[in-house]
């Protein structure tokens, strides 16, 4: 089986495209109960006046519900069907970034990193990591003169993954920054993982990267860090070997993209697509860890 053979399956298995036979598969965007019952404790409350209250504010699972149509379909915010029943755009909108500004999402990505190493599906013995190009149509923070496609704005997303390819933490920067500069701050991203006995886990035992992280002073700083890089030399024939291990973050990529608001950055604000990003990868764990508690 060939590499792209093998990101093309698992990103199936992921998304869970096996045909059905007579049942009734529930829409992405449509929240699991297993799902919600993780987020829900970690929304803020907010309370309401008791004096001049005003509009009651719309159910929080049928705003999380239009966060996701959005996040899956790439649907303008404006432009949200209101016969969903998930509010309108700009409520779905505000929701999404006061829940970014509480750190809804960075936490339920820990939550979720944690179940994954208590089931033993959490695999720190490599990681890996890489960047991907996306075309951002408005400009904004993070942004620049992308040079892979003809000088025209875009941004980047970076990312560092497992050994089996789930995310650990992911950034967005401007298109125009070079990968090695966010090797660091990765590694650095990834949260201190509970789930087992004893101290959390943060740190891999070994990382992969391609040729466009060979420096040599990044490689003596992932050692002190106490990481053992494994990094592509320039000028070297391709056949090292590395990438039977590193396909897995393009995979991750993959999955990642299969979200079409991700495909195609539209956000003037980096924080607010850096919220889609976490969010993003907060869904592919849970879909993994979703298949353990199936089976």
């Amino acid at each position: 089986m060939t590499v792209c053979q093998a990101v093309f399956h698992l990103c199936r298995y992921e998304l869970g495209c096996e045909a059905t036979t007579g049942a009734v598969r529930r829409k992405p965007w449509e929240i699991e109960d297993g799902l919600w019952e993780r987020i829900e404790p970690l929304l803020p409350v907010v309370e309401r006046r008791f004096r001049h209250p005003g509009r009651k504010r719309l159910d929080q699972r049928k705003v999380m519900c239009g966060i996701l149509f959005v996040l899956y379909t790439g649907i303008r915010w404006e432009f949200l069907p209101q016969e969903l029943g998930f509010g309108s755009g700009m409520t779905c909108w505000r929701r999404l970034r006061d829940w970014n500004e509480a750190g809804v999402w960075q936490e339920l990505h820990e939550l979720l990193l944690a179940e994954l190493r208590a089931n033993d599906m959490l695999d720190l013995s490599r990681a890996s990591v890489d960047g991907s190009h996306l075309r951002a149509m408005k400009g904004g923070d993070h942004t620049g003169r992308s040079p892979v496609d003809r000088g025209k704005t875009g941004s980047k997303h970076h990312v560092i993954v497992d050994a089996s390819g789930i995310p650990l933490a992911a950034t967005v920067t401007g298109g125009n920054r070079n990968d090695v500069t966010q090797l660091l701050p990765l590694i650095h991203g990834v949260p201190p993982i509970r789930g087992k006995r004893g101290r959390p886990r943060q740190r891999p035992d070994a990382l992969y990267a391609d040729r466009g992280y060979d420096h040599d002073s990044y490689r003596r700083q992932v050692r002190e860090l106490g990481i053992r890089p494994l990094i592509a030399r320039r000028g070297t024939g391709h056949g090292s070997g590395l990438g039977k291990n590193r396909w897995v973050v393009e995979a991750a990529f993959a999955l990642l993209h299969w979200f079409r608001r991700l495909r195609i950055r539209w956000e003037i604000r980096a924080d607010i697509h850096q919220a889609f990003l976490t969010l993003g990868c907060a869904i592919i764990c849970w879909r993994r860890l979703r298949s353990s508690i199936r089976g």
